[in-house]
C-alpha cells in the first residue's frame, strides 16, 4: 500500500499548489496501533503526512458536505465513493465541486477482532503480504488477513472506487460473492428467534448517536429523535426508546445505506447495525433490483413516487 500514499501525496501536492482544491481530505497516522485519523490538508505540504494502509477505515465523505460551496478533493475507497454518488443523486453534492481521488481497496483490518485473537496490548501492527504481522510486549505472530477483516468488507461487492477523477493503482478482484450472508444467517432464525436477537441487541444501545454521527447519509438538520414537537419516539433509554431509535434509523437508510460498516465501527456497545441496514438493503435489491450508489442519476425506490403508480401506492 506504500505506492498508494506516494501517489495520493504527489496528487494532493499538485491539487494544493494549483489552487485546483482548497481541501484534500484523506488520513494521517493515528495516535495508537492499527489507527489512522481522518485528515485535511490545505497546504502542499500537508500532503506529506497523507498515508493509506488496512486502517483507513472511516467512510469520508461524511465531511465532504461540510465543504459545500468550496472545491474540495477526497480519498476514497470503493464503499466511500458510493456514498458520494448517493449524496449526488440526492442533490447533496454538485458533481464539480468533488474532486475524487479514488483507491482500490483490498477490505479494512478489524482491530477489535485483532485483540482478541492476541495474548495482550498490541504495539504495532503492519501488513505483510496476505498476513498481518502483529507484535506487543511479550509477543509476535502473524494473523490471516482474510480473517480479521471488517465484516462489511468481507462482503463488500465494490472493492474499486465506482466514480473517481483519478484513480491510484489497478483495480483489485472482487473476492465476495455474496453481499448479505451476514444478514441471511438471521433470516435462518425463527420468528422468536429473530426478535430475542434483535430486542437483545437494541438493549445495549446507550443513545450516543455515534452511529449518526459516523454516517454521511445522515445529514438532517434536525434528526427526528431531536424533535420535541411531535416527540417521534421515547427520548429516554427504555426498551421502547431503544427499539424505536434503532428502527427508524434502519428505515431513513433503506436504498440509501451503501453497507460502508461505519456505524457498527462507531458503536462502542459494537451492536449489530450492519443486519439491520442490510436487511433492508437486501429487499430493495430483490425487490426493485436496486444498488446504492452505483448510478448518478437512480434515487432510492422509497424516495420516488410516479403519477401513473395508482391511488394504492403506499398502502
Amino acid at each position: 500500500m506504500r505506492q498508494y500514499t506516494e501517489a495520493m501525496r504527489k496528487e494532493a501536492k499538485r491539487l494544493l499548489a494549483e489552487g485546483s482544491v482548497q481541501v484534500v481530505i484523506g488520513f494521517a497516522e493515528g495516535t495508537l496501533p492499527m489507527r489512522a485519523a481522518p485528515f485535511f490538508a490545505r497546504k502542499p505540504e500537508d500532503a506529506e503526512r497523507l498515508i493509506w494502509g488496512p486502517f483507513c477505515e472511516n467512510n469520508l465523505a461524511r465531511y465532504l458536505r461540510e465543504y459545500k460551496g468550496k472545491k474540495a478533493a477526497i480519498v476514497a475507497k470503493g464503499c466511500d465513493t458510493r456514498s458520494i454518488v448517493a449524496l449526488m443523486a440526492e442533490h447533496q453534492l454538485p458533481r464539480d465541486q468533488v474532486y475524487i481521488i479514488g483507491v482500490p481497496c483490498e477490505g479494512m483490518i478489524d482491530r477489535r477482532i485483532v485483540a482478541r485473537r492476541v495474548p495482550g496490548e498490541v504495539l504495532a501492527a503492519r501488513e505483510e503480504g496476505a498476513e498481518l504481522e502483529v507484535e506487543g510486549q511479550d509477543f509476535a505472530l502473524r494473523l490471516p488477513r482474510s480473517e480479521v477483516l471488517y465484516r462489511s468488507c468481507s462482503a463488500c461487492l465494490h472493492p474499486n472506487p465506482v466514480l473517481s477523477d483519478v484513480l491510484l493503482g489497478e483495480p483489485v478482484e472482487l473476492w465476495s460473492q455474496d453481499p448479505y450472508v451476514y444478514v441471511r444467517e438471521v433470516e435462518n432464525k425463527s420468528p422468536e428467534e429473530r426478535a430475542a436477537y434483535f430486542s437483545a441487541e437494541a438493549s445495549r444501545c446507550i443513545r450516543c448517536y455515534a452511529c449518526r454521527q459516523a454516517c454521511p447519509m445522515c445529514y438532517c438538520e434536525e434528526c427526528f429523535v431531536d424533535h420535541t414537537s411531535p416527540r417521534w419516539i421515547e427520548s429516554g433509554v427504555t426498551p421502547a426508546g431503544l427499539q424505536g431509535w434503532q428502527i427508524g434509523r434502519a428505515y431513513h437508510l433503506t436504498g440509501r445505506c451503501v453497507d460502508c460498516g461505519a456505524c457498527e465501527r462507531a458503536c462502542p456497545e459494537e451492536i449489530d447495525l450492519v443486519y439491520l441496514n442490510g436487511k433492508l438493503n437486501k429487499d430493495l435489491r430483490e425487490l426493485y433490483g436496486f444498488e446504492t450508489g452505483v448510478k448518478l442519476d437512480e434515487l432510492p425506490p422509497l424516495a420516488v413516487f410516479l403519477p401513473d403508480e395508482g391511488p394504492d401506492f403506499g398502502i
